[in-house]
């Protein structure tokens, strides 16, 4: 028997359109023009004959019939995506990508991998650390340690460290130019990684001190260079505890003061909702909890 189904790009059209209540966001993320989804959405309407949606002052409203259909297309399509990824994971089942940022794979998960492969010689693991947080329909990336609120549709995200933020500095630094209160901050050079919610004014206010009127600042965009000049003794930079304890541990870096700030982010185990049961996921996400609780 003939299955009754309309062409593909007419369901995919309104599924995406049903989804955001807006053709033009449907157009972006189908890659197409916001005219082709129109023109899809009325011939689906057509061959199905029932409006699907209404248009009131330039706003797009389910109808009935459309909030009937979408629950089950949206069903349809999470089967064939899972399909796929499925068929993709058999075809790779022994590799695992992970994407994490430069500085928290240096200094916090790479000198402990050879842990992880120890337990799992099977499971190769391939780490990047592209630039921009993972777009998982479209990367190559099977899970992501990405710093945030946890916050993110459709994804898992399991905290994994959390983190207080002070300044640190090379021990040679203070032997050149004691920090013995915040104030002394005022003849050093900051350095200094924007984007982050925390920043020197926070720690200075946080430690009862002062914000600096004028003070030298070195800035850069990756908390991994900021912590190498710190620790060769350029300035005094404000780490990270997952970023800086193997550095405080092996006496590369002080913290000269006792005042800590806690961070407003995290860092999160994140991969998409349907691979939490796969194990090669379920496998790294569970060593890296281990890893955490262990310090």
């Amino acid at each position: 028997m003939a299955r009754r189904i309309p062409p593909l790009n007419w369901l995919r059209a309104f599924e995406a359109a049903a989804r955001h209540l807006s053709l033009t966001r449907a157009a972006e993320e189908l890659g197409v023009t916001q005219a082709a989804v129109s023109q899809h959405v009325k011939a689906l309407e057509q061959r199905l004959g029932i409006p699907l949606f209404r248009r009131v002052r330039q706003r797009l409203y389910l109808t009935d019939a459309g909030q009937a259909y979408l629950p089950n297309l949206r069903q349809a399509f999470d089967l064939m995506d899972e399909g796929t990824t499925a068929l993709h994971a058999h075809e790779r089942q022994g590799n695992l990508t992970v994407r994490a940022a430069a500085s928290f794979s240096l200094q916090w998960l790479v000198p402990r991998l050879e842990r992880f492969h120890a337990a799992h010689p099977d499971l190769d693991i391939r780490l990047t650390a592209q630039g921009r947080e993972v777009d998982f329909a479209r990367d190559d990336i099977d899970l992501e340690i990405r710093h945030g609120d946890g916050r993110w549709p459709d994804l898992q995200a399991v905290p994994l460290v959390y983190e207080e933020v002070f300044p640190v500095c090379s021990p040679d630094l203070v032997t050149l130019h004691p920090l013995n209160t915040p104030a002394d901050l005022a003849g050093c050079t900051l350095l200094d990684v924007p984007g982050y919610a925390e920043d020197w004014d926070m720690w200075l206010a946080a430690a009862g001190a002062p914000a600096l009127a004028e003070f030298s600042a070195i800035r850069f965009d990756q908390s991994a260079v900021a912590l190498q000049a710190a620790v060769n003794g350029v300035g005094v930079a404000l780490g990270r505890t997952p970023l800086v304890a193997g550095e405080l541990a092996a006496g590369h870096l002080i913290a000269p003061f006792t005042e800590r700030i806690t961070g407003a982010s995290a860092y999160h185990i994140v991969y998409p909702e349907r691979a939490a049961s796969q194990p090669r996921i379920a496998a790294f996400r569970d060593w890296l909890l281990e890893e955490a609780a262990a310090g």
